[in-house]
């Protein structure tokens, strides 16, 4: 069984990449570019938890990404495979589990950087999760890049393409000196047949929408054979300015 999926997966990886600048690692390894940062999975440690504004810890002033996404995107299980772990964040299928901005120091004492969890957006969102992630982005100087996840499966709703409108402008107003903006395409292994038709689509609709997002990475984490989470841990260095990446980041340019 477990064979079968395995090469299941390596067919999905393969229909994904063909005609891509770049393939993807099949298991989360770690280059020499992203092991000073993230080799020691035991290290990524929660720090806090804020529901309101004035609850946002203050930290040590390392850099910060913020990963966002419609509710039940799968954050939390790309998350825990970009750390190395199984369970420092909670998954769920049910939609909304994450209701607060949570934040987790990447790397040993004192940190390399931070990682924020925000809430999902979308139907199963709340309006108070909206007005605590602008306040984050439209504040937080320590923030460096903001990542938005789409399902490959869903594809790109309303919402979605409002979220993008509405980062783009931020991004755009300050020229990216404030913070980058990158998509993450989850679920890739799960996207079926027309895998690589679907994740174009995907990505032509977020460069409609948002001219300032750098080029979505395609990943898949649910359950090994894993790939894409390697380019993002090496995107993660390069926007926090932390570790030395010996080669090009590399994202996907469908050719």
């Amino acid at each position: 069984m477990q064979s079968s999926i395995c090469k299941s997966t390596r067919r999905t990886q393969h229909v994904l990449t063909h005609n891509t600048r770049r393939t993807y690692s099949t298991r989360p390894s770690l280059s020499t570019s992203t092991k000073n940062v993230f080799g020691n999975s035991g290290a990524a440690t929660f720090l806090a938890a804020a529901a309101t504004p004035e609850s946002i810890p203050k930290l040590h002033g390392l850099p910060e990404i913020i990963v966002t996404g419609r509710a039940n995107v799968g954050k939390s299980t790309l998350l825990n495979a970009l750390l190395g772990r199984k369970d420092l964040l909670r998954t769920s299928s049910k939609p909304g589990r994450t209701q607060t901005l949570n934040f987790y120091q990447v790397g040993s004492a004192p940190g390399s950087l931070v990682v924020v969890d925000a809430p999902g957006y979308g139907s199963r969102g709340r309006p108070e999760w909206g007005d605590l992630f602008n306040y984050y982005v439209q504040n937080r100087e320590q923030l460096k890049r903001v990542y938005i996840l789409f399902n490959a499966k869903h594809g790109l709703n309303e919402t979605d393409k409002l979220m993008l409108q509405s980062l783009n402008e931020q991004c755009l107003a300050s020229n990216g000196a404030r913070f980058t903006l990158q998509g993450i395409i989850t679920k890739a292994d799960l996207a079926g047949t027309g895998a690589r038709e679907t994740v174009q689509s995907i990505q032509k609709e977020i460069f409609e929408n948002a001219s300032t997002c750098l080029p979505a990475i395609v990943t898949a984490a649910s359950k090994p054979p894993y790939f894409g989470i390697e380019e993002v841990r090496k995107s993660i260095i390069e926007a926090c300015g932390v570790g030395k990446v010996g080669s090009t980041i590399v994202h996907n340019h469908p050719s």
